[in-house]
């Protein structure tokens, strides 16, 4: 006798079969239906803050953008009444690895010697007016509530700095300097202000203004000399590239002046300047009294 073949599970139980492709139906259909995507207006707060996250980081660690709000350093920088400043890209990093150097274009804090006489600014009452002031000057559009300077570096700690020499040039351990970024604002009074030597301090700079007639800088402030010096820990970052205007891109001249700097011959004080003169004539007196000895006696021995 044959055994009967067993039915499948299937055939056993129609009602068990027919719920798993039901079920599976439902999950086919499931996955192959897209994701509904978030609106654009739900994501674009989401943008928002990433961005400004990201743009406080940068700024903070690697690069900040600052506002040029006067004409020190003409025509490098255009910071000009009336006309609009530069928007500048300053590297925060590079000084990390090494200190400034002479040429360097630098953003600093202004150190107390430069601030103490400064009029803080002004801030609003208005919470509003803080905070689109404060986001303008994150970016670089608004100018910023500290009291930062940008200079060029002249010179460093332990060189000695002074002006000028017969051809109106800054002198730096008895070499003039070759500065062809200067700018004059009337030609016809291209001259710069003279002032004694000044050493500079170990880890400060000494800086000035491409716009030489019209920079407070370290001839002037803190009363002048030694006071007048930046400390290294004061600066911000090197200036690199002019950001805007559109019309201004590019990078900011580095020229170093002691490179092709030149040895010069320092004018002496006025009563050293006559002092060969006086040798000679004291020289001359007693010169011409034994000349005249000379005379006499070889006149006795002809006769």
């Amino acid at each position: 006798m044959v055994d009967p073949v067993p039915q499948s599970a299937a055939e056993d139980d129609p009602d068990d079969s027919e719920q798993s492709h039901s079920e599976d139906r439902r999950g086919s259909h499931r996955r192959g239906k897209p994701q509904k995507k978030r609106s654009f207006w739900k994501e674009l707060p989401i943008l928002i803050a990433i961005a400004l996250v990201l743009t406080i980081l940068i700024q903070a660690f690697l690069a900040k953008v600052f506002m040029i709000p006067s004409g020190s350093m003409e025509a490098t920088l255009h910071g000009c009444p009336g006309c609009t400043g530069d928007r500048i890209l300053v590297d925060r990093v590079t000084y990390d690895f090494t200190d400034p150097s002479p040429g360097d274009v630098v953003v600093f804090k202004g150190p107390p010697a430069w601030t103490e006489n400064e009029i803080a600014p002004q801030e609003s009452g208005n919470i509003i007016v803080r905070g689109l002031r404060g986001l303008g000057s994150l970016v670089g559009f608004a100018p910023p509530d500290e009291r930062d300077f940008v200079k060029r570096v002249i010179a460093v700690g332990g060189q000695t700095v002074q002006c000028c020499d017969p051809q109106n040039r800054v002198i730096v351990d008895g070499k003039a300097l070759d500065e062809p970024y200067i700018h004059w604002e009337n030609p016809d009074h291209a001259m710069q202000d003279s002032f004694a030597p000044v050493k500079v301090p170990q880890g400060t700079l000494w800086v000035m203004g491409d716009n030489r007639n019209n920079s407070e800088d370290s001839r002037y402030q803190g009363g002048g000399g030694a006071n007048g010096a930046v400390p290294v820990d004061d600066v911000i970052g090197k200036a690199r590239i002019i950001v805007f205007p559109p019309g201004r891109w590019g990078g900011v001249s580095d020229h170093d002046p002691q490179a092709d700097a030149q040895p010069v011959a320092l004018g002496a004080p006025a009563w050293q300047d006559g002092l060969p003169l006086g040798l000679g004539f004291a020289a001359a007196v007693p010169t011409l009294f034994v000349g005249r000895r000379v005379k006499a006696g070889l006149g006795k021995a002809r006769r």
